[in-house]
C-alpha cells in the first residue's frame, strides 16, 4: 500500500485527461459522464484525506478511472455499479485484491457496512436520493461515514455549502448543515468530463456530525423548513401562516432578535432550530 504523497499532489500541473475506452459508450439513462481531468481526479483524491485504514465506498464508478487513483491509497474499496457492461468491464480489468464491485443500483441495496467513507462521482439525477441514502433525515440521521467527498451539479454544491443569506441557500442546506459540515472544494468544468454535461459541476466535502443544535421534533423542523422556502420572496409570516398565526410569529422573531419581515433564507440553521422550538412551544401553550 502506497502512502499518499500529498507535496506532488499539491504541485501545480497542466490538466492532462485520463484515458477512456472508446469502445465503451456513456447511457443516459443512468446519467453517466464520466470524469477524465487528471487534475480534478487529484483534487478528489486530495480531498478524500485518506489513510491506510480508510474503507471506501465509490458510488458509479464507471470507467474506473477515479477507482484505480483511490485503491493504493486505502484498505479497501467497494465500489457500486449498475450498468451491467461496465461491471462485466470492469470485472476484467481490475484485479486489486482490496477491490470489491456490487451490481446494482445504491438506493437499492444496504450500504456497505465495512465502508468508513464515501468518495464519488454521483449520477445527478438523483443526487437528492443519494445524499438521503448516505446522511440520513433529520429525524433518523446516519452516521456511518467519517467524510463524504462528492463530485455534485455546481448548483447542488454551491446549496450544500451556502451559508444563510446567500442566493443559493435553501432548505436543503440547512437540512444537510443540520447534520453535517460542509465544505465546498472546488469548480469542475464541464470540460472535464466525457462527454460533457450541459451544467458546471463541483466537489465538496460533507463530514456528519450529531446537531450542534438538537431539535426536539425533526419532523416539525423538516415540515417548517419545506413551508418556510416553498416561495423564497415571500416574508416568513406569510409562508408558515398553516402553522402559526402572522402576528404570533413576528412576535417570536422579534424575541429572537429577528426583524419581522424576514425570509426563509436569511435564518442560519441554530435560528431554525429556535424557531422551531419556540412555534412548537406556542402550540402547547394553546
Amino acid at each position: 500500500m502506497q502512502n499518499l504523497d500529498k507535496s506532488a499532489l499539491d504541485k501545480p500541473a497542466l490538466d492532462k485527461p485520463v484515458s477512456i475506452d472508446s469502445k465503451i459508450r456513456p447511457r443516459k439513462q443512468f446519467g453517466q459522464h464520466w470524469l477524465r481531468s487528471e487534475d480534478v481526479l487529484n483534487k478528489i483524491l486530495r480531498a478524500g484525506q485518506l489513510q491506510p485504514s480508510d474503507r471506501i465506498l465509490e458510488i458509479g464508478p464507471g470507467t474506473g478511472n477515479l477507482t484505480r487513483l483511490l485503491l493504493p491509497f486505502v484498505e479497501s474499496l467497494t465500489a457500486v455499479e449498475i450498468d451491467r457492461d461496465l461491471c462485466e468491464k470492469l470485472r476484467k480489468t481490475m484485479h486489486q485484491k482490496n477491490f470489491q464491485l456490487i451490481e446494482g443500483s445504491i438506493l437499492d441495496i444496504p450500504l456497505p457496512s465495512q465502508t468508513n467513507k464515501v468518495i464519488a462521482n454521483i449520477p445527478y439525477n438523483i443526487t437528492g436520493e443519494i445524499l438521503k441514502k448516505l446522511l440520513g433525515t433529520l429525524s433518523e440521521p446516519i452516521r456511518q461515514f467519517e467524510q463524504i467527498v462528492l463530485l455534485v451539479q455546481k448548483e447542488i454544491g454551491d446549496r450544500l455549502a451556502a451559508k444563510a443569506g446567500h442566493k443559493a441557500y435553501n432548505a436543503l442546506s440547512v437540512k444537510i448543515q443540520y447534520l453535517a459540515d460542509c465544505q465546498f472544494i472546488c469548480d469542475v468544468p464541464a470540460t472535464a468530463f466525457y462527454p460533457p454535461p450541459k451544467v458546471n459541476s463541483a466537489v465538496v466535502r460533507i463530514i456528519p456530525r450529531p446537531p450542534i443544535n438538537i431539535a426536539s421534533d425533526p419532523k416539525f423542523l423538516d415540515r417548517l423548513l419545506t413551508l418556510g422556502f416553498a416561495t423564497k420572496r415571500k416574508m416568513l409570516r406569510n409562508n408558515l401562516i398553516s402553522e402559526i398565526d402572522r402576528d404570533r410569529l413576528v412576535l417570536i422573531l422579534e424575541s429572537m432578535g429577528i426583524n419581522g419581515q424576514v425570509r426563509a433564507e436569511d435564518l442560519d440553521v441554530a435560528q431554525w432550530v429556535a424557531l422551531s422550538e419556540s412555534v412548537i412551544k406556542h402550540k402547547h401553550s394553546l
